[in-house]
């Protein structure tokens, strides 16, 4: 869907973007993860062309992107930001219907097409009169959102769209955005400096440093394949925690009780090991009904859980 050759970005004597080669694939979430100044932003502007490479080649649906002119290319291409820049003097209505008439909609499409979004994006109808002063961070961050998603473009690039809110709010819109299911149908790159996000939403990563890539795959692929020290040392702060929620049951199935149940139902061992502990604090269960992939079931408790999941850590040390 997105292909990345050896795409280079130099601002004065500082290369920003380095030879940087990525291919993202249809209906793929990429994040581009990093430290400030690592260069993934600019790298996220160059696909839409909001700043120009200097050198390389960037193909979307296998055609060059300068042979489109920039102005249609983004009318084409969702884009969320992280001050949202909404317009102030805009209603909510107008702020989304931007897109739409630049691409000479009529109004009632507009309408019909607004009031879906509001509704999946959980947002009450007034908010439609409104302005954008009136609604909080997290509201405003929809209204972001519908806005980027109005024309239904294949693709959608966000750069740390999630960065201006507070840690409670954050969480719920992360829920949110990957419940949503049309954001199932979007190809998505997504900026982000947070390493809890980044593992919560990619399919894949793509580490960056010093405007080169230095790793990029799956969450577990990150944790437990580093290519380097760099890549090692950038998540071990957080690693217990990131571990917790990139290992799923079905990781940890041949470390479980023997005790297989008959009949089916209960949760789905694609469950990760996070999910299933809040499961079981949040409800006040002593255990939980697990079924494998392979439709045998196990009934688990919070110990068996957590001896599980260290057993299954130690075979990875090992192997």
């Amino acid at each position: 869907m997105i292909e990345l050759k050896g795409i280079s970005k130099i601002f004065g004597n500082t290369r920003a973007v380095n030879q940087v080669s990525f291919k993202v694939a249809e209906k793929e979430t990429l994040v581009l993860l990093g430290t400030s100044g690592c260069g993934k932003t600019t790298t996220l502007k160059m696909i839409n062309r909001l700043i120009e490479p200097d050198a390389g080649q960037i193909l979307i649906n296998g055609e060059d992107i300068t042979s489109h002119d920039p102005d249609v290319l983004r009318k084409g291409i969702g884009y969320v930001m992280q001050n949202i820049g909404l317009f102030p003097h805009y209603t909510i209505a107008e702020n989304i219907a931007l897109i739409p008439r630049l691409l000479k909609w009529n109004k009632e499409k507009i309408k019909i097409r607004t009031q879906e979004l509001i509704q999946k994006l959980h947002l009450p109808e007034n908010t439609l009169s409104m302005y954008p002063h009136e609604l909080s961070g997290g509201q405003q961050q929809r209204v972001g959102l519908a806005r980027a998603l109005v024309t239904d473009p294949s693709v959608l690039l966000m750069d740390e769209p999630f960065g201006a809110l507070d840690n409670v709010t954050r969480t719920s819109i992360q829920k949110e955005f990957k419940a949503l299911e049309e954001l199932k149908r979007k190809t998505i790159v997504m900026v982000t400096h947070d390493v809890q996000e980044a593992f919560e939403l990619a399919d894949r990563i793509c580490l960056m440093d010093k405007g080169e890539v230095v790793q990029i795959g799956t969450p577990k692929e990150l944790l437990y394949q580093p290519v380097n020290d760099f890549a090692k040392e950038f998540l071990a702060g957080q690693r217990l925690a990131l571990e917790f929620k990139v290992v799923n049951i079905q990781d940890i199935w041949p470390y479980l009780s023997k005790e297989i149940m008959q009949g089916k139902g209960g949760q789905s061992a694609d469950l990760s090991v996070w999910e299933a502990m809040e499961l079981l604090r949040s409800n006040n269960r002593s255990e939980l009904l697990i079924t494998g992939h392979n439709k045998e079931s196990k009934v688990i408790n919070f110990d068996q859980l957590t001896s599980g999941f260290n057993e299954f850590q130690n075979a990875q040390v090992y192997e």
